[in-house]
């Protein structure tokens, strides 16, 4: 990470995933939309937002990252959360060109993911920034997408796969608690269908091209649905 401490283009942000268990219904994540006149505007995101400069700690991104995620989600969501309750769950860095129309203003966020259990209490938004809140199962949340219901971007595509994986609040907080948090620097490789990949693809590097043989781990977003091909 640390070419992106400079690059001028990236500002540093979070986001959080809120999880609960629900009786049959199994386990659920808290999911915002957003104004459709912001950055990712009128998609379906998870509680979170950019660093502000006041939250910066030298030379810890990770902290300066928490500070902000339990700011956030008390603006966002009204809920109150500790910074010790957040277990790392990825870093997401996107191209310096989307790969995919972005609603809103065109804004490079280096994102940190974390996750933690949802305290009580009710959602309170403020109609403002973020316009609608639902409690989702991955599943039913990746279903919505592939229905044209919701709008996602691709790193909450993919965080939703890797959470449809888990049936419990501690099961996906002990899978995450338990391994490094995984680096996801996008790159496109192709446009129709529009894909992206991350290190690991045979086409990421540039020396290998997108049908040739070989590792994958790609997002292919075709019309019809996406696909995340990981090998």
């Amino acid at each position: 990470m640390s070419d992106d401490l400079h690059d001028d283009e990236l500002i540093p942000a979070a986001t959080v995933l809120l999880l609960r268990d629900v009786e049959r219904a199994g386990l659920e994540v808290l999911m915002l939309r957003r104004n459709s006149k912001i950055a990712f505007g009128g998609m379906w995101v998870f509680p979170g937002g950019r660093v502000d400069d006041h939250e910066f700690v030298p030379d810890d991104v990770v902290a300066s990252a928490r500070t902000a995620a339990v700011r956030e989600v008390q603006e966002e969501t009204g809920l109150d959360i500790r910074s010790e309750q957040l277990v790392t769950w990825s870093y997401w860095v996107p191209p310096r060109m989307p790969a995919a129309p972005i609603k809103g203003p065109r804004r490079r966020f280096s994102t940190w993911f974390f996750a933690a259990p949802a305290p009580g209490g009710e959602v309170a938004i403020d109609y403002g920034e973020i316009h609608e809140d639902r409690w989702l199962s991955p599943t039913e949340a990746l279903g919505q997408h592939r229905r044209r219901e919701i709008e996602l971007a691709p790193p909450t595509w993919v965080t939703l796969t890797q959470l449809s994986a888990h049936r419990s609040v501690t099961e996906a907080m002990t899978w995450a608690g338990g391994r490094q948090p995984e680096e996801f620097r996008t790159r496109p490789i192709h446009k129709r269908p529009a894909t992206i990949a991350w290190a690991g693809d045979v086409a990421y590097e540039g020396s290998g091209g997108v049908e040739d043989p070989g590792p994958r781990h790609r997002l292919v977003m075709h019309a019809d649905g996406w696909h995340y091909e990981r090998t």
